[in-house]
């Protein structure tokens, strides 16, 4: 008599050896999809550092002058005119210790920050960084796309000298002259918004939000008659949504 047959002697079916196959599988493409901050970006090339550097000489002297009587670990706000004009900084958050220290300087793009780290922020320690730039790189015809290239490398480049300091970023504004970029400020926006979720002690500000009216256009009132940059209540506006991201700096 043929002796009976047991499922233990034939040999694993496929269907079987099917959940290791898929945990390979899925271990596999979650390493080729690894976070965007995992990514490494590619340090600016020296000579765009030194042409940056070339364009802003004047500036940049100012702030090395300047640096010489400060203490490190302070707050600094870096960015184009729109900081360089918030003359109130220090007295608008009379909490910082030594007030927020200005380093805008007007006409500025996110592109000259990311090259301009070492004068801008590192030669100075600080804790914390907020960082306004963006909407003249849009303006020149860079994309959202590089505009978030250039904040990645940025802060990159702060994060591997200070791992400690807090990076803000604060929302590319809807100004009314430049009303026909908002597809792109949004863009950008949503996009460095998401990134920065993604990325340990960094913030978000959307001052875009409360600057647009019922019907999602600049409000004209914020600013000044160029129709570009902030006037005093403008500024109140930005006060106001930011110092809650700096009660703690």
């Amino acid at each position: 008599m043929t002796p009976s047959l047991r499922i233990a002697d034939f040999p694993a079916p496929a269907w079987r050896r099917m959940p290791a196959l898929a945990a390979l599988l899925l271990a596999m493409f979650l390493a080729a999809c690894a976070p965007l901050q995992r990514r490494e970006v590619p340090a600016a090339p020296p000579a765009e550092v030194a042409a940056a550097q070339g364009r802003w000489p004047a500036e940049l002297q100012a702030f090395a002058a300047d640096d010489r009587a400060r203490a490190p670990g302070g707050v600094v706000a870096v960015g184009s005119s729109t900081v360089r004009f918030w003359t109130t900084l220090p007295s608008d958050f009379p909490w910082v210790p030594g007030g927020v220290i200005n380093r805008g300087f007007g006409g500025s793009t996110l592109h000259d920050c990311s090259l301009l780290v070492e004068p801008l922020v590192l030669r100075l320690a600080p804790r914390h960084v907020l960082l306004y730039a963006g909407d003249n790189d849009l303006q020149e015809g860079r994309t959202p796309q590089q505009v978030l290239e250039d904040l990645q490398r940025f802060v990159h480049a702060v994060r591997a000298a200070l791992p400690g300091t807090r990076i803000s970023y604060i929302a590319i504004k809807p100004s009314p002259s430049r009303e026909a970029l908002l597809p792109a400020m949004r863009e950008a926006n949503a996009a460095i918004a998401a990134w920065l979720k993604t990325v340990p002690n960094t913030d978000f500000i959307d001052v875009f939000s409360p600057m647009l009216d019922a019907g999602g256009r600049p409000r004209g009132e914020l600013f000044l008659g160029d129709r570009l940059h902030l006037n005093a209540e403008g500024y109140r506006l930005w006060q106001r949504v930011v110092a809650p991201y700096l009660g703690a700096a």
